[in-house]
């Protein structure tokens, strides 16, 4: 089992998708002198550009960007790998006499990053399908009953519908005979007011930010987001399990294998854009002592 230990000394700046991260982090950067590390679960994919909103060349040359482009989008990145990469880049960072400055949307990175985490044995997938069409045929709540009889303490940790987070506590238990929770009980210890000071989120009304969410969608389908999934897929002709969950890579691949019509797709990206962000903000408040910011009043 690898451990990692907090990163406690950078700077975070988190938010919802489509909350304006990118440009605000690159002026954060400039007044902290700091290089940015992308805390973005999809931004480590290579060609997945568009749909991830990636920082742009204009954003690159004006603070040095890290973490993104690490892998093919077919091949699977744990929260090991990524952890693996930001500890050993926020040292190099240091050793340049630069601050680090940590910026994106991922709340389990963000969480790992300022708890520590101790990462358990790697994906059993036959195990972990096995488990989801349980849930899928008799409901997650049967799932989430047979994890309180052998990890009571990751029970009353998660929602009974949190199916991944169940299925992953019962696959652990499954192959090790060991709970999850005896193994991450450091990554749910409180976070320090010291550490949680670091962390601002970008915090937007529902309303602008729901606006923000479609101005987006449609801004990514008008830039070439459907010639960027057909481009990928003629590469690899399935993106990777991780990959495949980005909002409209697996819409447009419907699309393109005639599952979905164009609006079709366009309206599912938008709903699962928007759910993806209220799971986000669920995260984001559990954090406390994090400094927010109302980015209403300087909306234009």
């Amino acid at each position: 089992m690898q451990s990692f230990p907090p990163l406690s000394d950078c700077h975070y700046l988190v938010g919802p998708t489509a909350a304006g991260k990118t440009a605000a982090g690159v002026e954060m950067a400039r007044r902290l002198g700091a290089e940015i590390l992308s805390l973005d679960s999809m931004a480590v994919y290579r060609g997945m550009d568009i749909g991830t909103a990636k920082p742009d060349a204009a954003a690159r040359a004006a603070v040095p960007h890290h973490l993104l482009d690490l892998v093919e989008p077919n091949q699977d990145f744990s929260i090991a790998d990524y952890l693996v990469a930001a500890h050993r880049v926020a040292a190099e960072v240091r050793e340049r006499g630069r601050e680090v400055l940590f910026v994106g949307g991922t709340p389990l990175y963000l969480k790992a990053l300022l708890c520590g985490i101790a990462e358990g044995p790697g994906p059993d997938w036959a195990t972990r399908e096995r488990l989801v069409d349980e849930a899928r045929q008799n409901g997650p709540e049967q799932l989430h009953r047979r994890l309180a009889e052998v990890d009571p303490t990751a029970a009353a940790k998660l929602h009974p519908n949190d199916v991944r987070r169940i299925v992953r506590a019962l696959e652990v238990v499954e192959r090790t005979g060991r709970p999850i929770s005896a193994g991450q009980t450091h990554f749910h210890q409180p976070i320090s007011p010291e550490v949680a000071a670091a962390v601002t989120v970008l915090d937007w009304p529902r309303a602008m930010l729901h606006d923000r969410i479609i101005a987006r969608v449609d801004a990514m389908f008008a830039a070439g987001l459907v010639e960027e999934v057909r481009g990928l897929l003629a590469r690899h002709p399935a993106l990777g399990r991780t990959a495949s969950q980005a909002a409209g890579y697996r819409e447009i691949a419907d699309y393109l294998g005639g599952r979905m019509d164009l609006a079709g797709a366009i309206e599912r990206t938008k709903a699962r854009t928007r759910q993806l962000v209220r799971r986000q903000l669920t995260w984001f408040r559990s954090l406390e002592g994090c400094r927010w910011v109302d980015m209403s009043r300087a909306a234009p």
